[in-house]
């Protein structure tokens, strides 16, 4: 039992409404015998925080904006995706949901167990497919009558977009996502108990004229492995050494061949623009370096040492003196 600690202004309240009759000492009693009691439906058990369903839903707008830049360049149109809710549910409540007929494709994501499975709205399906073959973006045929070439079609252009879902995905876990089913039928699909909680991701789509809705069904089994990835500390942390140093040690490699640019300034000068115009053979200009400083060693014009002129192997060279030191 929780016990609740009222202010002193609540106490307050409650004395001057009991003194004014506005509240009966009796009802206040009754009203503390009773139980507070919370409704819990063990069928929708949430197994993940909000904090993770915020993790996911991150992810999949970085997907969405991946899909939007992909199906405008394959389908030549207006293309429009963004994810409208991020929802935790029984896997049969979802299967409840989705329309008797539409398109489903069912994804792998090795290495993680179990499968994602994405519904389509068959207005966006078939504009797609329209556009594909070479309409303008109808959406007016139905899901139980695609022939051969249209299912080949259709599953071919999922299949590409694959990448896309690898790439969102590449912040958490290194994944190889694979189409390997593609159905109209839900009542044929069962890829989980129907009491296991799934998270499902809903996209808002707009192909040209045409809108609907793709969502993205993901079982617990899927993100388990991942879950302690899905936390703000998780997200915050710097890619370090600790974190992948395979990476870190990549990384540093190749920055290490980056080339740059290093001069040795022997001196500055101002001078007048008519002195300019004015200049022949002869003349002397006079630098502002003194003979006995140090130069200044500019790398990509950030000076960083202090160093001395002098010859090595028959060419003009500079010797190391010191490191400049910036500020903080």
């Amino acid at each position: 039992m929780i016990e609740e600690v009222l202010s002193q202004n609540e106490i307050d309240a409650l004395l001057s409404a009991i003194t004014s009759g506005e509240m009966d000492a009796e009802q206040l009693k009754q009203e503390e015998k009773e139980q507070k009691i919370r409704v819990y439906d063990f069928k929708r058990a949430l197994r993940f925080s909000k904090d993770q369903i915020r993790s996911i839903s991150r992810i999949h707008e970085n997907y969405a904006r991946l899909l939007t830049t992909f199906f405008s360049a394959q389908l030549r149109t207006y293309v429009n995706i963004s994810v409208a809710s991020v929802d935790q549910i029984p896997y049969e409540e979802f299967i409840r949901s989705v329309p008797k007929m539409t398109i489903l494709n069912i994804y792998s994501v090795a290495p993680l167990e179990g499968r994602i499975l994405m519904e389509v709205n068959p207005n966006i399906a078939y504009s797609m497919l329209d556009r594909v073959l070479g309409g303008r973006g109808s959406s007016a045929k139905k899901a139980d009558n695609l022939t051969e070439i249209e299912t080949i079609l259709m599953s071919q252009l999922f299949e590409k977009s694959v990448a896309n879902l690898k790439e969102a995905w590449s912040t958490l876990i290194d994944i190889e996502p694979e189409l390997e089913e593609f159905e109209i039928n839900p009542q044929f699909l069962q890829m989980v108990s129907p009491n296991e909680t799934v998270v499902v991701v809903s996209l808002n789509t707009a192909i040209g004229d045409t809108s609907g809705m793709i969502n993205i069904c993901i079982p617990h089994i899927v993100l388990e492995p991942i879950i302690p990835k899905l936390s703000v500390h998780y997200w915050m942390q710097t890619t370090t050494d600790k974190r992948d140093p395979e990476a870190y040690e990549k990384l540093q490699k190749n920055i290490q061949k980056v080339h740059v640019e290093a001069k040795a300034i022997l001196g500055e000068a101002s001078i007048r623009m008519k002195q300019l115009m004015n200049l022949k053979a002869g003349d002397v200009v006079a630098l502002n370096q003194a003979i006995d400083e140090p130069l200044k060693l500019v790398i990509n014009d950030e000076p960083k040492m202090y160093v001395q002129p002098g010859k090595h192997k028959n060419k003009l060279s500079v010797q190391i003196l010191e490191e400049i030191k910036g500020e903080e």
